[in-house]
This record gives structure tokens, sequence and C-alpha cells, in this order.
């Protein structure tokens, strides 16, 4: 396979994208409603991009900070609030599923975690704190 030196990456000779198209086709995709990992699941399996960063020289989230579109709060701290939902209403039914109990206390202190490092990186407020009826609201489930 021959490959193209673009900014320092390599790129396959056989790909035929612009740089330019590809950031307009992650801020459509964007809007249309998916995440930063589907749009990158999707580029890779139907656009044949095997890497945005090698093509561009930005990641998904750049490009999107680029066009001025910010996160409130991160994806992968969502899929954890989604997942905390899901095992507080299984908690909800079946109260002395022990397991569950443990499995939803080692969750919410991987939230907390997670939410610490937001707010020393500065993509979190100070004062955010997590809760079960916020991550309610914010997932909307």
């Amino acid at each position: 396979m021959k490959l193209i030196k673009v900014k320092n990456k390599f790129v396959p000779h056989w790909l035929t994208y612009k740089p330019e198209e590809v950031e307009k086709i992650i801020i459509n995709k964007y809007q249309q409603g998916l995440t930063k990992s589907e749009i990158g699941l999707m580029l890779r399996d139907s656009y044949g991009i095997p890497s945005v960063k090698d093509l561009t020289g930005k990641s998904i989230k750049e490009i999107l900070e680029g066009a001025s579109i910010k996160e409130e709060i991160p994806e992968d701290l969502i899929s954890l609030y989604r997942k905390a939902i899901k095992l507080h209403a299984h908690l909800e039914k079946e109260k002395k599923d022990k397991k569950s109990v443990r499995s939803l206390a080692v969750l919410e202190n991987r939230i907390n975690r997670q939410i610490k490092y937001y707010k020393r990186m500065k993509i979190l407020p100070k004062d955010y704190e997590y809760s079960v009826e916020k991550a309610r609201l914010v997932v909307k489930l």
C-alpha cells in the first residue's frame, strides 16, 4: 500500500477526501445529533477515513471547537450517567440486589473522579456536583 505524507502523518493514497470536506462532514453529522465517537466510527466504516487526525491534523473535538461548537458535559461523562440511571432504576425494583449496590457505588466513584478531573482541566465549573436527578436531566432517558 502506498502512503502519502501529510503534515508528518501518513494518509493512504486511495483516500480521495480533502481535509476541508472531512471537517464539513464532521460538523454536519454533529448537528444531526451524532456524538464524537459515533462520527469517528461512521467516518471509518462508511467513508473509509482511517484517521481524522492524520488527514486533517486535528481531532474531531478540535474541529468542532474550531466551528465554535462546544459540549456542556463531556461525552464519556454522559455515558457514565446513563449507566448510573439504569442501575438506579434497577435498584428501585430489586432492593436486595447487593451486587448491583456495589457496582453502583463503584460507578458513582468513577463519575466523581471524572468530574474532579474535568474541574481541574476547567471543562466543568468548579461548583459542579453529581446527583442522580441532575444526571436524569442531562441524559433525558
